[in-house]
């Protein structure tokens, strides 16, 4: 009588241990299947959001008149002007004015841009640099 009692305390505590192990495995591959979303996420946020894409220029106007159309693709630095000049570097697949003498220097501000229909302007000069082909901005603050 001791010894079936005692196997069938150990049986209990086997099937109670079967069970735990069942509940731990289980909230194991409902983690790794938490992580793998998050890892999806990211990498669809990254190809949304990467500078330039194939086919990626920015175009620069003074005036309305483009007088340049310059690839992302390949990292440069062009100055336009003499007495107002500004100067527009492309690196990293991106473009942004570093260098401007204009008052406000907003065009600085600006920043770098890189999806197709960003723009940078320099009022007092009438330059500006838009980025057209390539990726398109299919997001904004709104959506």
């Amino acid at each position: 009588m001791i010894l079936y009692s005692v196997c069938k305390s150990q049986f209990v505590k086997d099937k109670a241990d079967e069970q735990k192990k069942g509940i731990y495995m289980k909230k194991l591959r409902y983690d790794l299947l938490m992580i793998a979303v998050v890892l999806a996420a990211a990498a669809v946020f990254w190809y949304m959001t990467k500078p330039g894409g194939a086919g990626a220029f920015a175009v620069v106007a003074i005036n309305g008149e483009e007088v340049g159309r310059y690839t992302l693709s390949e990292d440069t630095s062009v100055t336009f002007g003499d007495a107002d000049y500004n100067t527009l570097e492309i690196a990293d697949g991106m473009a942004a004015i570093v260098d401007a003498n204009c008052g406000d220097h907003t065009c600085i501000r600006t920043g770098r841009i890189h999806l197709a229909g960003e723009t940078i302007v320099c009022l007092p000069h009438k330059l500006t640099v838009t980025v057209v082909g390539g990726t398109d901005s299919e997001f904004d603050a709104i959506s």
